[in-house]
């Protein structure tokens, strides 16, 4: 499904800020709320913008990449998942860690959302001892929605009608053919938009409030 474009209160400013009195915006647009209220305290419009060709329109397809990561507690989960996801027709970036030492689950939670965040991989998968705490990590990067999942329905539920775009798992908390039918869920779920996308809309509404310089 051909994901809307969203139109926040930090756009709204922006032109403001440029001194222009029109915010355009492409067919079938969600323009948030507080967006909608930045606009009339400015005397801001909103304008659909021409329409234009199809291969100048539309924006290039995201790569069909994972980027995989984990601590040393999901190290060897990752090595037994980064072959079935290859299986299912993704490609791997593995940012690590590469061996079973000890080492820190942020600095490899927040490479994977960085890799999803600046569109080196489209989606994302951690592996920690349980799977929260990297879910906390990779929220705190922009653009990133993860949920640490540990069964089917909620992976599903996650990529259908929140739009995450990186899933944590536990090696403590669930078994390897299990881990698997939850990333296949995952990267086989496409998010269903219609009432859903005013909801992620507000979401990236409020990441924007809290994430200007």
């Amino acid at each position: 499904m051909k994901r809307r474009v969203v139109i926040t209160e930090s756009d709204v400013l922006e032109a403001a800020r440029a001194g222009r009195k029109q915010v355009e915006h492409p067919d079938g647009a969600i323009v948030t709320p507080l967006a909608r209220d930045a606009a009339r305290d400015r005397g801001i419009r909103f304008v659909q913008a021409a329409a234009r060709s199809t291969a100048e329109h539309s924006p290039p397809s995201p790569p069909r990449k994972v980027a995989i990561g984990s601590d040393h507690g999901g190290f060897a989960l990752k090595n037994d998942l980064e072959p079935f996801i290859v299986s299912l027709g993704w490609d791997v970036v593995d940012v690590g860690t590469k061996t079973e030492t000890q080492c820190d689950y942020p600095d490899f939670a927040y490479a994977v959302a960085r890799s999803v965040a600046d569109g080196t991989a489209s989606l994302g998968l951690m592996i920690d001892g349980a799977g929260p705490g990297s879910a906390i990590v990779c929220n705190k990067v922009p653009g990133i929605r993860a949920v640490a999942a540990s069964s089917e329905f909620v992976a599903w539920n996650a990529r259908a009608h929140n739009d995450c775009n990186v899933l944590t798992v536990g090696s403590r908390v669930t078994g390897t053919e299990v881990c698997k039918r939850i990333v296949r869920v995952f990267l086989e779920t496409s998010f269903e938009g219609g009432r859903h996308a005013a909801r992620v809309a507000k979401i990236t509404e409020l990441e924007s409030r809290f994430s200007r310089e």
